[in-house]
């Protein structure tokens, strides 16, 4: 079926159906953190490489950070040839620069600084440099797939998307597991070497299926009065708030370890902050997927806005449902205990936390639904103003709860995380609000709603 298709009336099983392969993508995903925290915690030192995966891993999202948009970037943009073109080498470009960035970060001296700030003791410093290390490919290989996925969502191929993804958390889990039995590495090393093998074996995949949409995306020619958009100006201008957006959003992890070390209880929240945010990212993982679907689907007039709204309340409301009945039940236990590998005691030291951040997953889905509406609308430096301040909200909140309060750091983490997340929602009412009375004047993906996945 033709991309070029003219949309047909869109109802929730319709969006039902668009959505659920993305989610099932990024529930993949959500599952990559505790189950290789689940091996970690059964090998040597447990408390040591679980917090050195944990700072590797919070290094190598920040970097390749500003690469994350790029799926909706090209959801939005990629319409015919010339704008394939043009994105593709600003999506090759950034992903390089993204690579040389990690080099030098991982620069002896540079990362003896930086693990001197965060307050890292020796053994976690060195393990997580050697971690980061392994993980040189994934700024590249991350740009690449997002890329291609952003290609394959706009031709409402989101299934597709999904079976890239079962090829990343297979090889991952066989690449953990030969590791684990086969060699002697490290917890850290074994995490990362997992991570990158599954992201590239990702990204060739998602090349190879879309190779029936890139044929009629190339054959269509942009008008020459229309390829002052495309011009790199035109493009780091439309982008850059994007990068901005996920920089400043991911920063967040790295903020919280700085602190960490800073707090009561240092190692303690140290090794079991991964594992709880790996908890809670399951349930924020419906959120983060719902970004695209709004992009998609809203309607060149937005004509479908209001029924994507209410899908995300009803999104909302289920996804922090699902992680309150593990907060506050035995399942809790059971989940760090039994299935995450924590011993008892950080078990019990996981449980106050992961309370406090059982409401996130429904701000999470409600924040998607806000960026993909800005972005359908070419109002992408709201978005920048609003993750700064929640960056900015942690901060403060994390310096107030440990140096003031003397809270144990993995609770301040939770305290300041949701307080930050409500106070960026909030911010970005105001806009939304406008931009649903508005009337759309630019061009938007067109995605036949009546048949969401075509193979």
């Amino acid at each position: 079926m033709s991309t070029s298709t003219p949309p047909t009336r869109l109802t929730y099983r319709r969006i039902l159906a668009f959505w659920l392969p993305l989610a099932g993508t990024w529930l993949m995903m959500s599952v990559e953190g505790p189950y290789l925290a689940a091996i970690i915690a059964r090998l040597d030192a447990p408390a040591v490489n679980l917090a050195a995966f944990g700072v590797a891993f919070a290094f190598a999202i920040i970097i390749e950070s500003p690469v994350i948009m790029l799926m909706g970037a090209s959801t939005a943009l990629v319409e015919d040839r010339e704008s394939y073109i043009a994105l593709r080498r600003f999506a090759y470009g950034l992903s390089i620069l993204l690579v040389l960035i990690q080099l030098v970060i991982l620069a002896p001296p540079v990362f003896s600084w930086v693990a001197e700030l965060l307050s890292l003791p020796g053994d976690v410093s060195r393990l997580a440099r050697g971690g980061l290390t392994i993980m040189l490919p994934w700024p590249l290989a991350i740009g690449y797939r997002r890329f291609q996925q952003g290609l394959l969502i706009r031709a409402g191929l989101t299934r597709r998307v999904a079976y890239g993804t079962v090829v990343r958390v297979v090889t991952m889990s066989v690449t953990a597991y030969a590791a684990y039995e086969l060699s002697s590495l490290p917890g850290t090393y074994i995490g990362t070497l997992a991570l990158s093998v599954g992201v590239v074996f990702e990204a060739i995949v998602s090349r190879a299926m879309t190779a029936s949409v890139l044929p009629e995306v190339i054959q269509r020619r942009r008008r020459a009065d229309r390829l002052e958009s495309l011009r790199l100006d035109a493009l780091v201008a439309f982008y850059t708030p994007l990068a901005l957006t996920s920089l400043l959003a991911l920063a967040s992890q790295p903020t919280v370890t700085f602190f960490m070390g800073q707090s009561r209880s240092a190692l303690e929240s140290l090794a079991t902050l991964p594992v709880i945010f790996g908890l809670t990212f399951i349930f924020r993982s419906m959120g983060l997927s719902y970004l695209e679907v709004v992009i998609a689907l809203a309607g060149r007039n937005r004509e479908h806005v209001v029924m994507l709204r209410n899908f995300a309340v009803g999104l909302g409301l289920c996804a922090a449902g699902g992680l309150c009945v593990i907060a506050f039940t035995p399942l809790a236990v059971t989940w760090y205990r039994d299935i995450s590998g924590l011993t008892e005691e950080l078990t019990s030291f996981a449980i106050a936390p992961t309370r406090i951040l059982a409401i996130l997953p429904a701000f999470s889905v409600l924040l998607a639904f806000q960026r993909g509406l800005l972005v359908q609308a070419r109002r992408n430096t709201p978005i920048t103003w609003a993750t700064l301040l929640e960056l900015a909200g942690i901060a403060s909140m994390l310096a107030v709860a440990i140096h003031l309060l003397d809270l144990v750091g993995a609770v301040a983490a939770a305290v300041a995380i949701v307080s930050a997340r409500v106070a960026s929602t909030a911010s970005l009412l105001p806009t939304c609000l406008a931009v649903m009375r508005e009337e759309s004047v630019v061009p938007v993906a067109v995605v036949p709603p009546s048949a969401p996945e075509v193979t």
